[in-house]
């Protein structure tokens, strides 16, 4: 297990508490757009891209969600955070997870969005990513965005729906295939038992990927989680209805 120095960006004020936000499988920072100017009106908010995508490092993979988990904890080491809230989406949930059970002492309040405990069965992650290293991210970038938002958002976002799809196809292969690999053997329905931070699980009403009854089990496992779903969203529902997603992530990360 060993971190890389992921890119990231930081905004908001630097006395502010601090909220890190993980992307998801496919995607980058940017991800969070629709969400940045309220969060970081509250917040210091910490956004990043999981190794392999984006501007950040391509290690040869497979990866773990003990190397993912990892390259969190070292961006905040650099950063000087000791403990932050962290909201994470699909992976970025996932890896979310692993902090609050591996590292409990760096995380205080957690939001799992449109994400999963198990996401099986593993050989689809196999080949997927045998996909995508033969022919690139932009093989399965059709298949994927059409997962993350609804008909009727991509009809009514044309230019924004291209954004993501295009997001999906700029993943290099590596980085891409190799989170595959962490997604396959990833089960965390157990270990999350022992996760203490008051938790808000949120799915995506018409989710096809991590549908909401994911969401229901995690929230049944972690002591005192509160559960959102979130209607007319599918995959991506922090983008498909960031109003509405956004004031769940405040009203929770604000509760004293």
């Amino acid at each position: 297990m060993t971190a890389v120095d992921v890119h990231h960006v930081v905004e908001g004020p630097d006395d502010a508490p601090a909220l890190v936000l993980i992307n998801s499988l496919g995607s980058t920072l940017a991800m969070w757009e629709p969400q940045i100017e309220d969060l970081a009106a509250r917040f210091r908010v910490v956004r990043f891209d999981l190794r392999g995508h984006g501007r950040s490092p391509v290690p040869p993979g497979p990866y773990t969600l003990d190397d993912l988990g990892a390259d969190v904890i070292a961006l905040l080491d650099r950063l000087g955070i000791a403990r932050a809230h962290v909201a994470g989406v699909s992976l970025g949930g996932m890896t979310t997870m692993w902090l609050a059970t591996n590292a409990p002492e760096r995380v205080d309040r957690i939001v799992l969005c449109c994400t999963s405990a198990k996401l099986g069965p593993p050989s689809m992650w196999q080949q997927r990513a045998a996909l995508v290293r033969e022919q690139g991210t932009a093989a399965v970038a059709d298949a994927v965005v059409a997962r993350w938002v609804t008909p009727a958002w991509a009809a009514a976002h044309p230019q924004e729906y291209r954004r993501l799809r295009d997001m999906i196809a700029s993943t290099p292969a590596e980085g891409y295939a190799g989170c595959c690999a962490a997604i396959e053997v990833m089960d965390q329905e157990a270990s999350i038992a022992a996760i203490t931070a008051p938790t808000l699980v949120i799915a995506g009403a018409e989710d096809p990927s991590t549908p909401p009854d994911h969401g229901a089990r995690i929230a049944s496992r972690i002591p005192g989680a509160r559960m959102a779903v979130i209607p007319h969203a599918m995959h991506l529902a922090n983008i498909e209805q960031a109003p509405l997603v956004t004031k769940r992530i405040v009203d929770h990360l604000r509760v004293p």
